[in-house]
């Protein structure tokens, strides 16, 4: 989908399922740059390389939590890399999205223990939402029927520390640094007045706004939310454990 620039949501059940066989034959990011017609949608068969991925919202969310659980115990599965490259190579259908942190501490895959093709990871300091990053998660939920969206943070973030900083001392950061911890100020904003440590709070805050506008920003993702297909959710990562705490 790299050449994409703009995203059609589906407006039916037919519509997705076009949407998927398109991605499946490779033909996904033509269809969302409006450049291929319908009827050339139909050629291609539906293509599901991990089948256990086959899930609703509620068995999503609950396959990230025995997974974090497994982690956090140290018990991890023992994962075949070299079977899911080849297996992946026609097509992938993750069975979450992921909007995380850059922080090098915090991986996705290991947090939930997941293999390749389990989750469709979109990551910028801080964790929230920016155009290019929504529109990558309209893409993991129409085209590739993604049905849960993680907003995943993290304690002692430091992109929202910029943004406290900013708030509290007027802090001035160079380069595009500045912007990133403008566009969390507002969680900051939020709970500056909150007892308790002012990090941790806007960090859960930064957490809980940008799952609510994924809810409200997105037709694409109120429709599948509409629809049942879809859930989205918050969590934070402890980075002493390992432990997800949902929020959100």
């Amino acid at each position: 989908m790299c050449n994409a620039h703009t995203t059609t949501a589906p407006t039916s059940l037919n519509d997705r399922r076009r949407f998927l066989r398109l991605a499946a034959a490779g033909a996904g990011a033509l269809l969302l740059a409006g450049a291929l017609p319908a009827t050339e949608a139909h050629a291609a068969p539906v293509v599901v390389p991990k089948p256990a991925n086959g899930l609703n919202p509620q068995q999503a969310l609950a396959r990230l939590m025995e997974g974090n659980s497994r982690y956090v115990a140290g018990v991890t599965k023992r994962l075949d890399f070299i079977a899911e490259r080849e297996t992946l190579v026609a097509g992938q259908n993750p069975f979450a999205a992921v909007l995380g942190c850059a922080d090098s501490r915090i991986a996705p895959e290991y947090a939930f223990d997941t293999g390749h093709g389990d989750i469709f990871a979109v990551r910028v300091a801080g964790n929230f939402v920016t155009d290019d990053g929504l529109a990558s998660l309209e893409y993991a939920v129409a085209v590739l029927g993604t049905p849960l969206i993680v907003v995943l943070g993290h304690d002692r973030c430091g992109a929202i520390a910029a943004g406290v900083k900013a708030v509290k001392e007027n802090a001035r950061f160079p380069g595009k640094i500045q912007g990133l911890a403008d566009a969390l100020k507002p969680a900051v904003n939020t709970v500056v007045n909150t007892p308790g440590d002012l990090l941790d709070n806007a960090i859960a805050q930064n957490v809980m706004d940008n799952v609510a506008r994924l809810k409200r920003e997105s037709s694409v993702l109120t429709d599948a939310l509409a629809q049942g297909t879809l859930n989205i959710v918050g969590g934070i990562y402890r980075l002493n454990s390992g432990e997800v705490e949902w929020v959100a």
